[in-house]
């Protein structure tokens, strides 16, 4: 963790509130991103929800990566606003390639709900708690998830 990452307010209002809640934080470009534990990421957004000082109330995005072949081999990304504070956030969650699962933030943002779809979807990571995790875009009966780098240029036949 950079110095100026590791003293920025959001960094040390979630290490002081849950120690070890960020792996690893990082500035660039005047913008922060948090790496954080999957098991974690429930309490460090409900936090950045509900602390007056930070306010980030709006969840503008949710996506993944897939970093094939190297473990860990997925990563969600989640890009917070606060607009009380005009400030941007960027959370993201390491995750295993034979079981992709994090907790579901549909509970702290209802609008994570058709995000949460979208990646379930075309990476494949299950998200635990949603409401309803089925396909948003593809038809029901389709094999496999077609963002994963694995997949094949073709599909399957």
């Amino acid at each position: 963790m950079n110095p100026e990452a590791q003293s920025h307010p959001v960094v040390q209002k979630l290490q002081t509130l849950s120690p070890g809640a960020v792996d690893e934080a990082q500035i660039f470009r005047g913008e922060l991103t948090l790496w954080i534990p999957a098991a974690r990421l429930r309490l460090v957004a409900e936090v950045l929800r509900d602390d007056p000082e930070f306010s980030f109330k709006y969840l503008s995005d949710l996506t993944a990566l897939d970093h094939y072949p190297l473990e860990p081999r997925f990563e969600t990304v989640y890009h917070l606003n606060s607009i009380e504070h005009n400030s941007r956030l960027r959370l993201k969650v390491r995750l295993p390639g034979d079981d992709p699962r994090v907790d579901s933030l549909v509970p702290v943002w209802p609008g994570a709900t058709a995000f949460e779809r979208e990646v379930f979807d075309l990476f494949g990571i299950q998200f635990a708690g949603h409401p309803y995790l089925v396909r948003i875009l593809l038809p029901d009966d389709w094999a496999g998830h077609p963002l994963r780098k694995d997949y094949p240029t073709e599909g399957y036949r």
